[in-house]
This record gives structure tokens, C-alpha cells and sequence, in this order.
């Protein structure tokens, strides 16, 4: 009785195997059709109905698959999939607005909207990335995703789209401080004076600091005054404010009042200064110079033939970098690489 028993169950594992192999086998079949480009649209709708999540991928990224196959697949359970799909509709949606039908062109926009609603995030900025240069795509559909929780959905719309005006880019900054959001409204280019108000008031640190980076955005003397009221212990805004065009004589003579020697040079090579603003700014450089001690220097710094490049740190080199100690520095280069000096500065020396 053991043997039969133990027969059987053989029988019944061998049998589990090759109808295994075999839906392994159809599964491949699938995957290879999906993936040919001269597969008709009926085919791929009922390779999407039937195949698995490798085939329902590759049909997800098929530019021959219809606008029902791609509305089915937008509810697919697996995010890869609908990852696959948002890729090819915000890269192919232009052209099938041009060529279908109304029917299926409204079929289309369903897609979309299902895709800007997806639960998975990463599937939300895909289609986002794919979109974001768009004119075409519906308003509401960019929008909702400008607006949406998640920075990094929402951030290259916020950048990049034709179709945000600055009535809504203001509600946003005003309604959302996330930093990533701010970062990315002060990087539009063109940005228009009202638009950059709104970024400035925030007085978020990275994002009022992409905005003084920004050289297309438009600032009044007005937000650059308020910048410059809050910049004195904010290192991160100083060296893209010292070259903004927009800046006044008085504005400048503000700034130079915090900013390192390194950066009233900056000032003072600026074109077009009038003669008290360029004595005000030489005299608060040699000022400031005498105010900028060298850091602490370690014993092979100071003393010739007794290099250590044991001690030499990062934090070191910055702070004789930010303090304009050039001989510092070309030493301290040169005991780390264990190279003389000469080699050091002719390399400094070459840009």
C-alpha cells in the first residue's frame, strides 16, 4: 500500500511539473509576441487580458497597442506595468491626439487621468518626466499633478510646464513649503517678477538660493533687498548674489558688508560702478582682509622640509580656500600629493 501510495504521489508531482513547464513555456510565447512590432491591436488586447506581468510590460510599452488596451492596462495590478504604460503615453500622446478619432482621442485622456491618480508614486512621476514639456496634455490633468504631495512628481511640471500660468504657480508656493516644491518653481525659466516675490518670501534657504542661481528670473530691487536683509548668515545665497545683474549701488555696498574678501573682489570688478561705490568697496576689502585670519596652520605647513600629510584634512584646505591663503594652500597640496610646490602652483596656475 506504501509503494502505491508513494507511486502516486510521484505520478501527481510529475504531472504538476509539466503543466508548469508548459504555462512556462506559454508565457514566453506571450512575452515574444508582445514584443514583435507586427502584431495587430486586437492580438495585444487579448495578450494583455491573458499574458503575464513580463507580457502585459511589453505590451504596455507597445506603440501599436490601442487606446482600450492602454485604459485596461492603466488599472493593471502590477506598478511596473502602469510604470511601462505612463513612460509611453507621455512620450507618444501628442501624435495620438493628432491621429485618432474623438473616441478614441477621450479614451486617451482616460488613460492619462487614471495614470495621475495611480496609488505608486514612482508610476505618478514618470508620467510626470514624460509629460512635463507638453502643451497638449489637459490643464486639470497637470495641475493635479503640479499639486501633488510628493516633490518629485510634482517638481518637473513645476519646472518645465508650458501650461502652469503664475496665478498657479503662486498658489502652490503659497500653499506648499515643501523644499523641493520651492526649488523647482525658482528654477523656471522666465520667471516673471510675481512669481519670484512669492519664491523670496518663503526666505527658504535652497530655494531662494536657486532663485539668485536663476539668471532668467526677473527680481525686483524691492525681493532683492528683502533677500539681502536675511542673507548675512545665510553663506549658501552669497555667491550667486554678488553677481546678479539687477543689483544696486546701494545693494551692493549692503552685501559687502558680509560677504568674504573673495566676493567684494567680485563686487568691485563689476562694470559701470560709480567712484564712491568703488572706493567704498576697496576700502571694505582691505578691511575685511585684515579681518580674515589664516586658519591655524599645522607644524608642516609653517615649517619647510617637514611635510605630514597625515594631518592634512578637507576642512583644512576649505577654510585656507575661503580665506584666500594661496601659499597655504599650494603647501598644503603639495604634502598631500607629495609633489613640490612648483608642480602644484603650475597646475593651480592652468585653470
Amino acid at each position: 500500500m506504501a509503494e502505491r501510495a508513494s507511486g502516486g504521489e510521484n505520478e501527481k508531482l510529475a504531472s504538476a511539473e509539466a503543466l508548469q513547464r508548459l504555462e512556462e513555456r506559454a508565457y514566453a510565447a506571450l512575452d515574444a509576441l508582445a514584443a514583435r512590432t507586427d502584431v495587430d491591436a486586437e492580438m495585444l488586447h487579448f495578450i494583455a487580458q491573458s499574458g503575464g506581468a513580463a507580457t502585459r510590460r511589453a505590451v504596455a510599452a507597445s506603440a501599436t497597442a490601442s487606446p482600450d488596451t492602454n485604459l485596461l492596462l492603466a488599472e493593471d495590478s502590477d506598478s511596473d506595468v502602469r510604470g511601462e504604460l505612463a513612460r509611453k503615453i507621455g512620450r507618444l500622446f501628442p501624435g495620438l491626439l493628432e491621429e485618432e478619432q474623438k473616441r478614441l482621442r477621450n479614451t486617451t485622456v482616460m488613460v492619462l487621468q487614471k495614470l495621475a491618480r495611480d496609488e505608486a508614486a514612482s508610476v505618478r512621476a514618470i508620467l510626470t518626466e514624460e509629460i512635463k514639456g507638453l502643451d497638449c496634455v489637459p490643464y486639470a490633468i497637470i495641475k493635479q499633478l503640479a499639486n501633488d504631495s510628493n516633490p518629485l512628481v510634482a517638481a518637473p511640471l513645476l519646472e518645465f510646464s508650458p501650461r502652469l500660468d503664475d496665478r498657479t504657480l503662486i498658489e502652490i508656493v503659497v500653499a506648499n513649503r515643501a523644499t523641493g516644491v520651492l526649488q523647482a518653481v525658482a528654477r523656471r525659466k522666465g520667471l516673471s517678477e510675481n512669481v519670484c516675490d512669492a519664491v523670496a518670501s518663503t526666505l527658504d534657504v535652497g530655494a531662494v538660493a536657486e532663485l539668485l542661481a536663476n539668471t532668467s528670473a526677473v527680481i525686483r530691487t524691492k525681493t532683492l533687498d528683502r533677500i539681502i536683509s536675511n542673507a548675512a548668515d545665510v553663506s549658501e545665497w552669497h555667491g550667486s548674489l554678488v553677481v546678479r545683474a539687477e543689483l544696486s549701488p546701494s545693494a551692493i555696498k549692503r552685501i559687502a558688508v558680509f560677504v568674504v574678501s573673495a566676493y567684494i573682489e567680485v563686487l568691485a570688478s563689476r562694470a559701470g560702478l560709480d567712484k564712491s561705490t568703488q572706493k567704498y568697496l576697496h576700502r571694505r576689502l582691505e578691511e575685511r582682509r585684515k579681518t580674515e585670519t589664516a586658519p591655524a596652520m599645522p607644524e608642516w605647513v609653517a615649517a619647510p622640509g617637514k611635510p605630514c600629510a597625515d594631518s592634512l584634512s578637507e576642512a583644512f584646505v576649505a577654510e585656507a580656500i575661503e580665506g584666500c591663503q594661496r601659499d597655504v594652500v599650494v603647501r598644503a597640496l603639495s604634502a598631500a600629493a607629495k609633489t613640490d610646490e612648483a608642480a602644484v602652483r603650475k597646475i593651480l596656475e592652468s585653470g
